[in-house]
C-alpha cells in the first residue's frame, strides 16, 4: 500500500525527494528510503537530479520511471482508426492516423490489419516495438455485448462484429485489449481532465455524425445488460422515426430513426437546407442561422429531458462537433428550455476537452489498468 500510494504521488506531482514523499504519505524517513530503494531496485522509479539552491546537502530527486511499461490507445470511427502510444506516465510519445482505405478490401482480417497498422505507426513515431507494449484500450462506436462478445450498436463499422474480434485483436497485438464505447470514454476523459471532474453522478451527451450518452452514476459507467446503456441515439422522440434497424438501414448509425435523427451533425445539415439555406454544407454553417441552433436546441433539450427523468444526473455534459460549434449560446438555449419543466435541472456545460476526447479517455484507461498491473509490488 506504501509503495502503491507513493508511485501514484510521484505520477500526479512529478519528481519528488524523498523527505517530501514522507510528509505527503506519512512515513518515516527510514521507511520512505526503504521504499524508494526497492522501488527503485523493481525498476518502477529512477533518480532525476537533485533540488538545489537551499541550505545543506542537495536532496535527492526520484520521478516514475517512465520505462516501466507503456501503452496504446485507440480511437475507431467510420472513417479510420487513431491510435497513441504513452508511457507509465501518461506522456504521449507518438500517435498514427490510419484511413479505411489503407488496407485492401480482399485481404483478411481486415479490422486487425488496420489495428496493427495504426499502432505499428504510433509505435515506430515512439521509437518502440509492440514488445514493449503492456496493453491497448480501443474505443468504438457501440459496445461489446458481454454475454455474447458482439459488437452491437454499430451497424456502420463493418468488419467488427465478428464474435472472436477481441481475441483477433488481442492475438494481433500481442497484449491484452478492452473494447470499450467511445461515448463513456469521452467521460473518462471528463472525469479526469474536463467539465466532469468532482461530479459522481453526471451524463454526457455526444451529439456529432453519431449520437450517445454515457451514464455515471456514483463514479461508474452505467453499461445495462447487453451494453447498451446510453445508446440514446436510438431513443424514440416525437418527431423522429422509429429505429427499426431493418436492411434498408442497416448502414446507418442510426438504423434509420430516433432521437439521431433530430440532432446528429447530417440532421442540423438538413434541417438548414429547409429553412431555406440550400447552399449549407457543414454544421458550423448550419448552427449560424438563429432558427436553426434554436430549433437544435430544442430538441436537444427534448432527448435531455427523457433521459434526466430516468437518470437526474447532478450534470449534463454536452460534447461531440454539434456541441463544440454550437458553443455557449447553445447550451443557453438548452438551458432556458428546461425551464418551467417538472424535473430536476442538472447543470449543463459543454465539454472543454482538447484534441479527442475519445483518444484521451482510452489512454486513461489504459493507463490505469497498466499501473495497476505494474506499480503492484506484493
Amino acid at each position: 500500500m506504501n509503495d502503491r500510494a507513493a508511485l501514484d504521488l510521484l505520477v500526479a506531482q512529478g519528481p519528488l525527494t524523498r523527505t517530501q514523499i514522507g510528509a505527503l504519505t506519512g512515513l518515516s524517513k527510514p521507511t520512505a528510503s526503504q521504499l524508494l530503494g526497492r522501488l527503485e531496485a523493481a525498476g518502477l522509479v529512477r533518480t532525476t537530479g537533485n533540488v538545489t539552491g537551499r541550505p545543506g546537502p542537495n536532496a535527492q530527486l526520484y520521478e516514475v520511471n517512465p520505462d516501466a511499461a507503456y501503452v496504446a490507445a485507440l480511437a475507431v470511427d467510420q472513417c479510420g482508426i487513431t491510435a497513441a502510444i504513452a508511457d507509465i506516465t501518461g506522456r504521449v510519445l507518438g500517435e498514427e492516423r490510419v484511413g479505411t482505405e489503407a488496407v485492401e478490401e480482399d485481404a483478411p482480417p481486415k479490422t486487425a490489419q488496420l489495428v496493427a497498422s495504426a499502432v505499428d505507426g504510433a509505435l515506430d513515431k515512439a521509437g518502440l516495438t509492440r514488445e514493449r507494449l503492456h496493453g491497448a484500450v480501443i474505443g468504438t462506436p457501440g459496445a461489446l455485448d458481454p454475454q455474447t462478445g458482439v459488437l452491437r450498436y454499430a451497424p456502420h463499422l463493418p468488419g467488427w462484429h465478428a464474435r472472436a474480434l477481441k481475441d483477433e485483436l488481442a492475438g494481433v497485438l500481442g497484449v491484452p485489449i478492452v473494447i470499450e464505447n467511445d461515448v463513456n470514454l469521452a467521460a473518462v476523459a471528463e472525469q479526469h481532465d474536463g467539465a466532469a471532474q468532482d461530479f459522481d453522478d453526471f451524463v454526457l451527451v455526444w451529439a456529432d455524425e453519431g449520437v450517445g450518452a454515457a451514464i455515471v452514476l456514483g463514479g461508474q459507467v452505467l453499461r445495462g445488460a447487453t451494453g447498451g446503456a446510453g445508446e440514446i441515439g436510438y431513443m424514440p422522440l416525437p418527431g423522429a422515426p422509429l429505429a427499426r434497424g431493418g436492411d434498408r438501414d442497416a448502414a446507418r448509425p442510426d438504423a434509420g430513426g430516433g432521437f439521431q435523427r433530430l440532432v446528429g451533425s447530417p440532421s442540423i445539415v438538413e434541417l438548414a437546407r429547409e429553412y431555406g439555406a440550400a447552399d449549407v454544407r457543414t454544421v458550423d454553417e448550419a448552427l449560424d442561422d438563429d432558427r436553426v441552433r434554436a430549433e437544435v436546441a430544442r430538441r436537444l433539450a427534448t432527448g435531455l429531458a427523457a433521459v434526466v427523468a430516468v437518470v437526474d444526473p447532478r450534470l449534463v455534459v454536452l460534447s461531440g462537433e454539434v456541441a463544440q460549434v454550437g458553443g455557449e449560446p447553445l447550451r443557453e438555449l438548452v438551458e432556458e428550455e428546461f425551464t418551467g419543466l417538472a424535473l430536476p435541472r442538472p447543470e449543463i456545460r459543454i465539454s472543454n476537452i482538447e484534441g479527442n476526447p475519445i483518444l484521451t479517455g482510452a489512454l486513461h484507461t489504459a493507463l490505469a489498468e497498466a499501473r495497476n498491473a505494474v506499480f503492484d509490488t506484493a
